[in-house]
């Protein structure tokens, strides 16, 4: 999970810049978390606003000689973490956060980062790491058993032919090393039926991509921190770029937001936590004029939720809704 997806190399496209400002509303002045700086499309335009600071986060290292300039530029005003965002809990803040912003995609200067192997376009070893983390997608594809591969392919990418590509992994690994070409070959040729509006490996390499960053626990626990130290009246909003991320943001706001239909008389210890206010039920998608200056926008969504209680010890179900991805994640510790 990374920075906005961009098409072009020689642009950055902050994905639904006008729509992020307008719902955490920098022109008031105030305190900001960016979790995911990237190139700091975000970040730049809320420090455009007098009286605003910004405090960012980015696992990835290479981050941080854009987070030197903007250091020379902003001094006091920016700062920023070489860290994953579920740890911003894990530093001293300041009292008041007025808004927090995650965009989970990632830009195009890393997709063609050929270190980091997220490209199905690219030669050599897999990869996919993008910071502060371990494994690589070259050890998932090397050591993990077939029900495992296939449990990540189908769960983390949606992927109907998960089993067959598993399988084929399996037997192809015996005979040789399996590199970036070589798995975008086997899943060509396990596939069933063609989808030729995306590459046939798009689903997979996403899948190895949230499986060696741990994507879902990673944004459980970015949500569940954020929810804590953003201030009342504060702002939490979040870009996402599939539907995996969409169902876990959208569970997590309304789980802990306001809900028609319960009674008056149900007992207090069983109300709902609402913590957050919903303005929106649908998220916010792409202008047809964004999409066309920014293709891969077009599967962006924008949700958001308004802190409504100064509490930070709230119950939330999310882990035990989401449970199952978790356990999937957990594979890991068999490597």
């Amino acid at each position: 999970m990374r920075a906005t997806i961009a098409s072009d190399e020689n642009l950055h496209y902050p994905v639904l810049l006008s729509e992020v400002l307008s719902i955490i509303s920098p022109q008031n002045g105030g305190t900001f978390i960016d979790c995911t700086f990237g190139q700091g499309g975000y970040t730049e335009k809320i420090l455009e606003f007098p009286n605003t600071k910004v405090i960012a986060f980015d696992r990835d290292s290479k981050s941080k000689n854009i987070a030197i300039k903007f250091k020379q530029k902003f001094k006091n005003r920016f700062e920023f973490y070489n860290k994953k965002f579920s740890d911003i809990d894990s530093i001293k803040l300041p009292k008041t956060i007025n808004g927090i912003i995650f965009d989970l995609g990632f830009s195009y200067n890393q997709i063609r980062d050929k270190s980091k192997g997220l490209s199905f376009n690219h030669t050599g070893q897999l990869n996919m790491k993008m910071g502060c983390n371990k494994i690589s997608a070259d050890d998932i594809i090397k050591k993990l058993p077939a029900k495992d591969l296939e449990k990540i392919f189908k769960y983390f990418g949606e992927e109907r032919d998960s089993k067959k590509i598993a399988y084929k992994i399996i037997k192809e690994r015996k005979i040789k090393e399996i590199d970036t070409q070589k798995l975008v070959k086997i899943i060509e040729s396990s596939k069933i039926k063609k989808n030729y509006k995306i590459h046939s490996a798009t689903k997979v390499f996403q899948a190895l991509r949230i499986f060696v960053n741990k994507e879902i626990s990673e944004l459980i626990y970015g949500l569940i921190n954020a929810a804590k130290v953003v201030d009342e009246g504060g702002i939490i909003a979040v870009v996402s770029f599939h539907s995996l991320e969409d169902k876990i943001i959208k569970y997590f706001f309304r789980s802990l937001s306001k809900t028609k239909g319960v009674s008056r008389y149900m007992p207090q210890e069983k109300k709902k936590n609402n913590l957050f206010k919903l303005i929106n039920k649908k998220p916010i998608t792409p202008s047809t004029e964004e999409i066309k200056e920014n293709k891969p926008s077009r599967s962006a969504k924008l949700r958001f939720a308004i802190k409504e209680k100064n509490i930070s010890n709230f119950e939330t179900d999310i882990l035990n809704k989401f449970n199952y991805l978790i356990k999937i994640e957990n594979y890991s510790e068999k490597l």
